[in-house]
C-alpha cells in the first residue's frame, strides 16, 4: 500500500490536532460524599455543558471525606468539594479552606440553603433529611408496632432491632445527633438529647459507617428499623422492599448537600464553571429526581412516599453551631456508644 508524503503529513497534522484537543481538557479533582449511584448522571449532564472539564472523583462517606480534607489542609489535593454536607462546609469555611464565589444562579437559591456571606463560601444543592425505614414483614412476625416518634424507638419491643449510622463517619448520623441535641438539649453531655441517645443505645444492634446501610439492612429484613435518610428510603421502597417510611413527629434532622471551591485551586476558572453548573436549574432538576427538597424552590417533582409537608417537618438546623460543636459532640458520642459500631474496613 502506498501513502504519499502529503497523506502522511495530513494524517500527522490530524493526530496532532486531536492530541491538542485532549491536552486542553482540564482535570478537576472533586471531593464528594454523593451516593455512587448518583455520580454518573451528574457527571454526564455536566459534561454535556462543559465537555472540556474532566472530573476525577475522590468519594467516601461524609465523615471520612471531612476528615480527609481537614488532614490535607496543609497540602490540599482538592479543587472542588461537591455533594458534601453543609455542616462540614461550614467547618471548612471556619478553617479558611474555601474560596468564596457567587455562582451565576445564586439568586434562585433560597437564603436558608446557602452560606449567609456574600459572596458565599458554599451553596446548597438539596436537602437530605431523616427517615426511619421500617420493615413491615419482619415487624409483623416479631409483633413490633410501627413507630411514629423518635421516642418510640426506645421502647423495649425494639431491643436489638434498630440500626443507625455512626455520626463520626456518616453525615446522616451526625445530623440525627445534632437534631436530637437541638430538640432536647445538650448541656455538655447532661442534656435531654444525651438521655434520649442513652435510651436508644439500649435498643441499637449496630452503628453503621454509611447513612444508606441502615435502610438497606431494614429493606433486606436483617433488622426491623433502620435510621437513614429519605433518598435511600425512597429508592429502596421504589425497588419493592417491604418497608414503610416513617418521619418521626418530633421533627427531622437534616443537612444540605452543597458545593464549594477549594481555596488555592490552580484551576479556578474550571472550578467556577463547575460551581455554576452545580447550582443551575438543570442540576437542580437532576437533584430533584433523588431528593424532595432542592435549594432552588419549585424544581423537585413529588416523590412517592415522601409527605407533602416534608419541608415543614425539618427542624431549624444551625450549621454554624453544628460545625463549632462537632469535635466535642463526636468525642462524647464515641466515648458513650462506639462499642456497638461496626468494625472499620
Amino acid at each position: 500500500m502506498h501513502f504519499s508524503v502529503k497523506t502522511i503529513a495530513t494524517a500527522l497534522i490530524g493526530l496532532a490536532a486531536t492530541g491538542a484537543a485532549f491536552a486542553q481538557k482540564t482535570q478537576l479533582t472533586v471531593y464528594t460524599a454523593l451516593e455512587t449511584d448518583q455520580l454518573k448522571a451528574y457527571q454526564s449532564a455536566f459534561n454535556k455543558v462543559e465537555p472540556d472539564i474532566e472530573i476525577k472523583w475522590v468519594r467516601d462517606s461524609t465523615g471520612v471525606i471531612t476528615a480527609k480534607l481537614l488532614a490535607e489542609k496543609a497540602n490540599p489535593q482538592a479543587d472542588v468539594v461537591w455533594g458534601v454536607a453543609a455542616s462540614s462546609m461550614a467547618l471548612f469555611d471556619k478553617q479558611g479552606m474555601l474560596e468564596p464565589y457567587a455562582p451565576l444562579n445564586l439568586d434562585a437559591v433560597m437564603p436558608q440553603y446557602r452560606d449567609k456571606k456574600n459572596p458565599p463560601a458554599w451553596v446548597g444543592m438539596d436537602v437530605f433529611g431523616a427517615v426511619v425505614c421500617f420493615n413491615t414483614v419482619e415487624a409483623k412476625k416479631k409483633n413490633i408496632p410501627i413507630p411514629t416518634t423518635w421516642k418510640d424507638l426506645t421502647k423495649p419491643e425494639y431491643k436489638g432491632q434498630v440500626v443507625m449510622p455512626n455520626p463520626a463517619s456518616s453525615g446522616t448520623g451526625y445530623f440525627d445527633v445534632a437534631a436530637w441535641l437541638q430538640l432536647w438539649g445538650d448541656d455538655a453531655g447532661k442534656g435531654g438529647g444525651w438521655k434520649y441517645m442513652d435510651a436508644l443505645h439500649e435498643n441499637i444492634a449496630q452503628y453503621t459507617h454509611s447513612g444508606s446501610k441502615p435502610c438497606n439492612m431494614a429493606a433486606s429484613g436483617e433488622y426491623v428499623a433502620g435510621i437513614s435518610f429519605e433518598y435511600r428510603g425512597y429508592t429502596n421502597k421504589a425497588k419493592g422492599a417491604p418497608i414503610e417510611l416513617v418521619f418521626p413527629k418530633e421533627g427531622l434532622g437534616w443537612d444540605l448537600e452543597a458545593v464549594g471551591i477549594y481555596k488555592g485551586t490552580k484551576k479556578l476558572d474550571a472550578a467556577k464553571r463547575l460551581a455554576n453548573w452545580a447550582t443551575s436549574k438543570d442540576a437542580m432538576l437532576l437533584y430533584g429526581k433523588n431528593f424532595a427538597v432542592t435549594a432552588q424552590p419549585g424544581v423537585a417533582p413529588k416523590l412517592a412516599g415522601i409527605p407533602d409537608d416534608y419541608e415543614a417537618r425539618l427542624i431549624k438546623m444551625d450549621f454554624e453551631k453544628s460545625a463549632t460543636n462537632r469535635e466535642r459532640t463526636l468525642a462524647e458520642w464515641t466515648r458513650r456508644y462506639d462499642a456497638k459500631s461496626e468494625a472499620k474496613k
